[in-house]
């Protein structure tokens, strides 16, 4: 842990650089795409130009990605927190090179010639990329290497949202599948390194600050709930078109780079429409939340927004997906915050939140993540009461988010639920079967082998013990077949154990299941005899068999129902009620 610790410090520098190189580069696009000037400063598409130009702008820029994609690396293609995933969980968080180099540079053309997405999905999976090959110079496994490739990815959104907290969250929600001081301990190194180098980056501010007033009645918490499902419903419609939109581009006769250059016509279109949709659009989220925009523009925004990131997406171009929900979950929000007690602004901020916690299925990082791009802790007790309840709603009506549904349709099921190993709290004791049939050492041979290979045997090995029940071996099938073939049976059982087999590994009643597991697969062992520690004596054994035991009893634990307390009621009548007379009664 201390090592990978080490090592992710550097990742999370390396991290920064990234996200302030692929910051400069979609500045840079963006200003002579649309703008003809040369400059590293991101500017807002607000004001650009309505006119042809906006329809041969980001179909060119999708070409380009579509090219890339096709010659360079398909890794590139999507949003990239599904493409991470997908490195961790089935590529051994091995990232070949040129992806670190093509992602960041399609995600830039796609973005700066209007494509309506953000640069986190890109960053992510660029410095999970730098991450994966900086482990790869060293000797890690394939669960070190994740934890530097998570950490990359952890560092380069810090670097661009000042979000170090969220961004663990994330890593813990999304990426790890795991939550062990050995990977999270790394990760949060390398978020702090980030945000300690993000001031001489990026500066100190929070990306959006704004002042939010928010109402002090009680009830606020439940209507906040209660807006999070609605939120949750849009975004449950999000994913859902997401994958129509999808599979429409997969019934077109044309071969997949040409989608991308598709998807950016209808981009183009958006555009002409409400040129604020196109780009990060970091500008929208901070009008939102400030109350600068009118209702009709909203609307636009919504609907445009939406639409046109859909498509793009669905087309298989380069892009993030945080800023268009935070973008199309904010306006949604704010809209319905017209009809709520409060500023439209606090119900923006939580249609932010609400959005990234149902689509994403992160609920903390979206509360976490809303706090700290704004600087209002206040907020935190209303974002919590969205996110969950847009999460309750999505994880209740679909299978799968957004991100996981990707990777589902190429043939990979993923679960992010967590759960305690019960292997690694029952003991072996409780388990394993007691009043073992052995073999005496002293047995001979041909007696031995003859109980070993009948058919009428309780098991396929046999512990041999001594006459003071210390284990001495154990004599398998396999081995009474071999011995039956090679010597005579006049030997003594131990003389064969003795030259032909080793002691096998044994465990104890007070180990865990989990160490009998370890063993069997590391000796290709059937059967584990279990001894005293003190004297070696053989108390039982566990076979594979007995294994299945823990996973039927936490089973039982999920599926069996039982009352403790139970209340009876009784009528209790005199017992010469009978005899009354009815006026008595």
């Amino acid at each position: 842990m201390l090592v990978l610790a080490g090592m992710a410090s550097i990742v999370g520098t390396i991290g920064v650089v990234a996200a302030f190189v692929l910051v400069k580069l979609i500045a840079l696009v963006t200003n002579l795409v649309w703008y003809g000037t040369i400059s590293g400063s991101l500017v807002s598409l607000a004001q650009a130009h309505r006119g042809p130009w906006m329809m041969i702008a980001p179909p060119m820029g999708g070409l380009i990605v579509g090219l890339m994609a096709r010659y360079g690396s398909e890794k590139i293609r999507g949003h990239g927190i599904p493409e991470a995933i997908e490195t961790i969980l089935i590529g051994q968080s091995r990232i070949a090179p040129r992806v670190a180099v093509l992602k960041p540079l399609s995600s830039a053309i796609a973005i700066g010639t209007g494509g309506p997405f953000g640069a986190e999905g890109p960053i992510i999976m660029t410095g999970g990329a730098l991450g994966s090959l900086f482990a790869q110079f060293f000797d890690l496994s394939s669960a070190e290497r994740k934890v530097l490739l998570v950490s990359g990815a952890v560092a380069g959104m810090t670097a661009i949202f000042g979000t170090p907290i969220a961004a663990c969250l994330l890593a813990i929600e999304l990426l790890l599948f795991e939550w062990k001081p050995r990977s999270f301990i790394p990760a949060a190194v390398a978020a702090l390194v980030a945000i300690a180098w993000r001031p001489l980056v990026f500066g100190t501010a929070p990306l959006f600050p704004v002042a939010i007033v928010l109402p002090a009645q009680w009830w606020t918490i439940p209507l906040a709930g209660g807006f999070g499902v609605i939120v949750g419903f849009a975004s449950i419609a999000l994913t859902l078109a997401l994958y129509r939109v999808e599979d429409a581009f997969h019934r077109l006769p044309i071969h997949w780079t040409w989608w991308p250059s598709l998807g950016g016509l209808v981009v183009g279109l958006g555009g002409l429409v409400e040129p604020r949709a196109l780009g990060v659009g970091y500008d929208v989220i901070t009008s939102t939340l400030s109350g600068q925009l009118a209702i009709a523009t909203l609307v636009s925004i919504l609907l445009v927004k939406s639409c046109i990131w859909l498509v793009a997406l669905g087309s298989g171009t380069s892009g993030g997906v945080l800023a268009p929900l935070l973008i199309i979950g904010g306006a949604l929000g704010a809209l319905i915050g017209l009809v709520l007690p409060g500023s439209p602004a606090i119900w923006a901020l939580l249609g932010m939140a609400a959005m990234l916690g149902g689509a994403l299925r992160a609920p903390l990082t979206g509360a976490i993540f809303a706090v700290e791009l704004t600087g209002d802790l206040h907020a935190l007790p209303l974002l919590l009461a969205a996110t969950v309840c847009a999460f309750a709603v999505s994880v209740l009506l679909l299978p799968r988010s957004i991100l996981t549904e990707k990777i589902a349709r190429r043939g990979q099921h993923i679960t992010q639920e967590y759960a305690i190993d019960r292997n690694q709290l029952t003991r072996v004791g409780e388990i394993m079967v007691r009043g073992v049939e052995t073999l005496a050492a002293e047995m001979p041979l041909a007696e031995a082998l003859a109980r070993t290979l009948s058919p009428d045997a309780r098991h396929v090995a046999f512990p041999v013990i001594a006459k003071d029940g210390t284990l001495v071996g154990v004599l398998d099938r396999t081995q009474a077949l071999r011995s039956q073939q090679e010597i005579g049976g006049a030997e003594k059982l131990h003389d064969t154990l003795a030259t032909r087999t080793t002691m096998p590994d044994v465990a104890h009643p007070e180990d865990v299941v989990a160490r009998v597991v370890d063993l069997m697969i590391a000796g290709d062992q059937n059967l584990v005899p279990v001894t005293e520690r003190a004297t070696g004596k053989l108390v039982g054994i566990v076979t594979r068999k007995d294994l299945l035991v823990v996973q039927r009893e936490a089973g039982a634990l999920e599926r069996e129902r039982a009352r403790f307390f139970t209340r009876t009621l009784r009528r209790h009548a005199p017992a010469s009620a009978s005899n009354q007379h009815p006026s008595a009664s």
